[in-house]
């Protein structure tokens, strides 16, 4: 068990934990062979990936639940935060640590109920009217974005980086940037006063992802300093 094994369990909603633990945060793409996922992420994660979010929008409920038990194996020998993207159900039968839900899913407040306590609920906001909306209504951290133009989601609005450090300024949880970032502009949304960046295409299609990732961490811990 490594050291940030060790970390796990209760306490991950406490905000200083969290914004450590939400640094570099790696989002699952839609590939259709949802075993490929598997390596891809245990690179990641051995490259200083500090959580994973399982997004699979046209998944079957039974295969979903299936990826989201190997991927909770995953990232809890690391002592990765482990999150189900918009599906409460899924995350409750895997144990995962939280579950992220945009603005069109179930409220902060509903997956509260059903999650209880413990949980982690991170919610997607792209102006500041929304992300002060999930602060009040419970959200431990925000996925606030595109900070840049992505093609990983096409359907996202944008909030750019003006957008982000007002967002920041406004509330008092952690904020994920996410949306167009990769190695030459990582470093950007953490000057802005990010927590962390999230990553999909970076780090998902990337020939060596352990290596993208290690890269990446590189960036977000420099702007740590």
């Amino acid at each position: 068990m490594t050291e940030r094994a060790g970390m796990m369990g209760a306490g991950w909603r406490d905000p200083a934990r969290l914004r450590q633990a939400l640094q570099l945060y790696v989002v699952t793409d839609e590939r259709p062979d949802g075993e490929a996922l598997l390596p891809i992420v245990e690179r990641a994660i051995a490259g200083g990936a500090t959580a994973v979010q399982l997004r699979r929008k046209q998944e079957l409920g039974r295969r979903f639940v299936e990826l989201g038990r190997a991927l909770r194996e995953l990232t809890r020998q690391a002592g990765v935060l482990f999150f189900i993207n918009d599906r409460v159900d899924v995350a409750a039968i895997v144990d995962a640590d939280g579950v992220h839900v945009g603005q069109d899913d179930i409220s902060c407040r509903d997956a509260r109920r059903l999650l209880g306590p413990e949980k982690v609920i991170g919610v997607s906001a792209e102006t500041v009217e929304e992300a002060v909306a999930a602060e009040r209504d419970g959200a431990d951290y925000l996925g606030v974005g595109a900070v840049y133009p992505t093609q990983s989601k096409p359907d996202a609005g944008f909030t750019g980086l003006d957008g982000l450090r007002e967002i920041v300024r406004s509330v008092r949880i952690p904020v994920v940037a996410i949306g167009g970032i990769g190695l030459a502009n990582a470093e950007e949304p953490m000057r802005r006063g990010a927590s962390g960046i999230a990553v999909v295409s970076a780090v998902m299609s990337a020939p060596d992802p352990e290596a993208a990732a290690r890269a990446l961490r590189s960036r977000v811990d420099a702007s740590l300093r």
